[in-house]
């Protein structure tokens, strides 16, 4: 049984050696024939397959919208029953079919033409896999042809797609991947498109989760300790800022009051300026929360202030902060 298994992960990692390779070399000039016109679409990219095409149509699409590139998903066979009004002019259309003659995506061929639709075909039908005189319908009336052929399915009866599977959803994420690059399509870019769960959390902003206003502790630097350990204790971070008009002076921290009292008995008569440090870390708002949290971990410390380039507090960042992103 593990030597079964085993077989089947090797004889797909073939498959997708074998597709790097025409990637990279024959077919290398109608993948980038791809990426352009795809890029280039002024609408949406309309991925469509049938049967285990059409889950792997599905996945292209949606990994498609979350690199960047508009793409929904449309049924052939529910296209022929009205879900053809998807379709409009300057959508390009992106089409999957092992043998590249699924009767409900050749039927739709004369409907693409007819709103002059540009295709692209994703097929196994040995293009570049020997000979050239063998190639499919989808293949033939498409702008650009791509081969996703393989040698053999994983599967022991050779029925079961396996391999043409793997094959196919690499080559839609190579496509993917090219265009997100072709874009240029940023860390920023990609946090933007996934504000919920794990990776939106992970790719969350300063000022999405920072203390400000009302919440955020401040004294002034003429304040006296005893109010400044009050706010310290109202706000509950273990920390304040000391803020002259709107710019930062300083901060004091729990540590910087338990360092007072080693050294002096009586330090309430002092006042915020005379107790606080003058150059705390800072860090700007439209910073990753991620930096911050390094930050924290290579200066040992558990706030941070925020402020602008002229040096205008805008907020505290506390560790307590990040523990929901997941990160801590």
């Amino acid at each position: 049984m593990n030597s079964t298994g085993a077989n089947v992960v090797r004889i797909e990692a073939e498959a997708l050696r074998a597709l790097a390779e025409r990637i990279s070399g024959p077919m290398a000039q109608d993948f980038e024939r791809a990426v352009d016109c795809l890029h280039s679409c002024g609408g949406r990219v309309v991925v469509t397959g049938m049967g285990k095409s059409g889950i792997i149509a599905r996945k292209i699409a949606a990994t498609l919208s979350s690199t960047g590139t508009p793409a929904l998903y449309l049924h052939p066979a529910e296209a022929l029953h009205g879900d053809l009004g998807m379709l409009v002019k300057g959508d390009v259309v992106l089409a999957l079919s092992a043998s590249g003659e699924t009767e409900e995506i050749v039927s739709l061929l004369a409907t693409i033409r007819r709103i002059d639709i540009r295709l692209v075909s994703i097929t196994g039908d040995t293009l570049y896999n020997g000979s050239h005189t063998r190639r499919s319908t989808l293949a033939q009336a498409a702008d650009v042809a791509l081969d996703c052929s393989i040698n053999k399915e994983a599967c022991s009866l050779g029925l079961a797609p396996t391999a043409s599977t793997t094959a196919m959803l690499a080559l839609g994420d190579a496509l993917a991947m090219a265009l997100a690059e072709k874009r240029g399509f940023k860390e920023e870019d990609f946090a933007n498109l996934h504000p919920g769960g794990k990776l939106g959390k992970r790719l969350a902003r300063v000022f999405q989760l920072m203390q400000s206003g009302e919440a955020m502790p401040r004294v002034s630097p003429q304040t006296k300790m005893p109010d400044v350990i009050y706010e310290m204790s109202r706000k509950g971070l273990g920390v304040t800022t000391v803020v002259e008009g709107t710019k930062l002076a300083g901060i004091i921290s729990d540590g910087d009051l338990r360092r007072l009292l080693e050294h002096k008995k009586d330090v309430l008569h002092l006042t915020a300026a005379e107790c606080m440090t003058t150059t705390p870390k800072t860090i700007r708002a439209n910073e990753f929360a991620t930096t911050a949290l390094n930050i924290m971990e290579q200066k040992k410390i558990t706030s941070l202030v925020v402020v602008d380039d002229a040096g205008q507090v805008e907020g505290i960042i506390h560790l307590h902060d990040l523990w929901g992103t997941e990160m801590v």
